[in-house]
């Protein structure tokens, strides 16, 4: 196939999200040329629409609110949450280097970290939050990006094929997706980080087959299909894992997507209850994580739950997709996300319990007594609720109509396994040798390495290291474009 176009740089980066920025930047400080590739029309991937949150150890913030964490501590968290089949020896390399490699130089470009916060399997507070979100993050290091001179970010521009000469990777065919012109990218050095698979059903329904009976929702960046991962294998790479899906329960299907596939995460309702398909409580619902809420609702038959509020509860609905952003920013707008809340068929509401249980399709008496049980245990002043002991010092009752439910519906979030790597983020073939000139970082590469997590994760263990590895990725690939020393 005759290209159309034809450009040259000494590292092309595929995917803009946190790899893109990542090792773009990594790249160039080291002095090399660089070019980034998105297939997508808006830069960004999966990272723009995260929490945002990072796991992160002995930083400074913790310090000074007199959290003791340490390096130990973390990695025994992180090996016990991952079920026996974390990549300890990449596990190790992060943590290690999280506070110097990442917290520190996130703030050094741009990134503002305001608060250090518990979060699920974590012993002590390490999830780091930065202002803005995943928005706030990678805008922050966008922007670093161009400062330092990356100026090359192709969009509408999906990688297709890796050119190989002579047993090393030099490039890439690309499509422009506006255009259908092809566009051949040479390079020395490709650091791919294309994403996941999570905005491909097939692929998730294909690595587990377990779940073809129940509605599962996409739910990652828009593109993240799984592209990469066919590139790489198809130049000798090997993938591992691939089974380890993380997923969020917190989501409803998205009534505007025209194929019924994709779904809107839904945060910001702490004092929502949980009822499952027969109208009763089935968890604590203060453990919303994916090896938590998601295993519990992933139980129920069928595989969904109905996240429960009152008329006080509905301002602090969020929703992290940028159709729900106002213009020009990351934040919801107010009039978007109330309009959501009356068109979305998978919302419904009610003057009264009755009602809502019958817009539901749950058992009215059961669902009654669930909800006055549940209040009852807030207005005796109880510690905790009798059936899943859910802390209950500071929740709201439901009591105030009209009474809405969320149709929650577990949603296919992050790629725990992927494209096997070295500790230099370069790919290897099925006898675990490195290919030349071809990196591989991101959840593409299960966050890092091809399976950091193991099966399960910490929260805020996702897009930490999906930065680091890109910083990594990116460090050694200018190297071996002959710029720098690699990551130090």
């Amino acid at each position: 196939m005759c290209a159309q176009r034809k450009l040259e740089t000494d590292v092309l980066v595929v995917g803009s999200g946190a790899v893109g920025v990542a090792a773009s930047i990594e790249a160039r400080e080291a002095g090399a040329s660089v070019i980034v590739m998105e297939k997508e029309e808006t830069l960004g991937g999966a990272a723009v629409i995260s929490g945002g949150g990072c796991a992160l150890v002995d930083t400074v913030l913790q310090r000074e609110a007199g959290i003791e964490d340490s390096h130990d501590l973390a990695f025994e968290d992180w090996i016990r949450q991952g079920q026996g089949k974390a990549d300890e020896v990449w596990a190790r390399f992060y943590i290690e280097r999280s506070n110097d490699a990442l917290f520190e130089w996130g703030k050094d470009r741009g990134v503002e970290w305001v608060a250090a916060r518990q979060n699920e399997g974590n012993s002590v507070p390490r999830w780091h939050q930065p202002k803005g979100g995943g928005s706030g993050i990678w805008n922050a290091l966008y922007n670093t990006a161009q400062g330092r001179g990356v100026e090359a970010w192709l969009t509408n521009t999906a990688a297709k094929e890796l050119i190989v000469e002579d047993g090393r990777v030099v490039g890439v065919v690309a499509e422009d997706t506006s255009s259908g012109d092809t566009v051949e990218v040479r390079a020395k050095a490709v650091v791919m980080g294309s994403g996941g698979f999570n905005s491909n059903l097939d692929k998730v329904l294909e690595v587990r087959p377990d779940l073809r009976e129940h509605r599962i929702l996409e739910g990652s960046g828009r593109g993240d299909t799984g592209d990469g991962h066919g590139m790489i294998e198809a130049v000798g790479g090997t993938t591992t894992h691939m089974d380890d899906i993380w997923f969020y329960v917190y989501a409803i299907p998205d009534h505007l997507d025209e194929n019924g596939r994709r779904g809107l995460v839904i945060r910001g309702v702490p004092d929502n209850i949980w009822v499952n398909a027969q109208g009763a409580r089935f968890h604590n619902e203060d453990l919303s994580g994916g090896g938590t809420g998601a295993v519990a609702v992933m139980e129920q038959e069928p595989a969904y739950c109905w996240s429960v509020m009152d008329s006080t509860m509905t301002d602090g609905v969020s929703v992290s997709d940028p159709q729900y952003y106002a213009p020009g920013t990351s934040t919801n707008d107010p009039e978007k996300i109330k309009a959501l809340l009356h068109e979305s068929p998978h919302i419904k509401s009610g003057a009264t319990l009755e009602e809502l249980a019958s817009e539901i399709g749950v058992p009215a008496d059961t669902f009654n007594e669930t909800v006055n049980r549940y209040n009852s245990g807030i207005d005796q002043g109880l510690e905790e609720d009798p059936d899943f002991g859910r802390p209950l010092s500071s929740r709201k009752m439901i009591q105030s109509p009209p009474y809405y439910a969320l149709n929650f519906t577990p949603l296919a979030r992050k790629n725990f396994g992927g494209v096997k790597t070295d500790l230099h983020c370069q790919a290897v073939d099925k006898h675990y040798v490195p290919i030349p000139g071809l990196f591989a970082a991101g959840e593409l590469a299960g966050m890092a390495g091809g399976h950091i997590n193991g099966k399960h994760g910490l929260e805020g263990t996702m897009l930490g290291p999906s930065l680091f590895s890109g910083r990594v990725a990116g460090a050694w690939a200018a190297h071996d474009a002959g710029y720098g020393d690699g990551f130090e």
